[in-house]
């Protein structure tokens, strides 16, 4: 896994988890943990379903969808629920906008993941674009 929003599948392709954010590796050490979060509930071998939605690829060529595990549960929510995401939708791909956008509030309020710390001082777009310094604060 390469971090907390990415899967990989055994034939190669990478899928980028929709309508969530999570730490990037470098943003240590929340970056680790979101992905171990990530591999905690779909790691190796793992059978997933994946639900694109109205663009099914990112500029980097990888597919952009909802990932469920086998209980029908969607990793994308799942992720955002235990702490570990915030949402991050880009239009047209918004169908489960609502359900996200419910799990991070969720989440934060009851101190979760990377709410229980200070895990998302900085946001992890905020972090790409160079806007924040040291251990994620700004």
């Amino acid at each position: 896994m390469p971090d907390g929003d990415t899967l990989r599948c055994t034939d190669g392709t990478r899928v980028r988890l929709l309508s969530i954010d999570t730490p990037e590796l470098a943003q240590k050490p929340h970056g680790a943990s979101a992905r171990d979060a990530l591999r905690a509930v779909a790691g190796r071998g793992t059978r997933l379903t994946l639900e694109t939605d109205v663009r099914e690829r990112d500029r980097y060529g990888r597919i952009l969808a909802y990932a469920y595990d086998s209980d029908g549960r969607m990793l994308n929510e799942e992720m955002a629920r235990a702490g570990y995401a915030v949402a991050l939708v880009y239009p047209p791909n918004v169908r489960h906008e609502a359900r996200i956008r419910a799990a991070v509030a969720e989440a934060r309020a009851q101190g979760r993941g990377l709410w229980a710390t200070d895990g998302f001082v900085c946001a992890p777009r905020d972090y790409r674009a160079g806007r924040c310094s040291g251990k994620g604060r700004r």
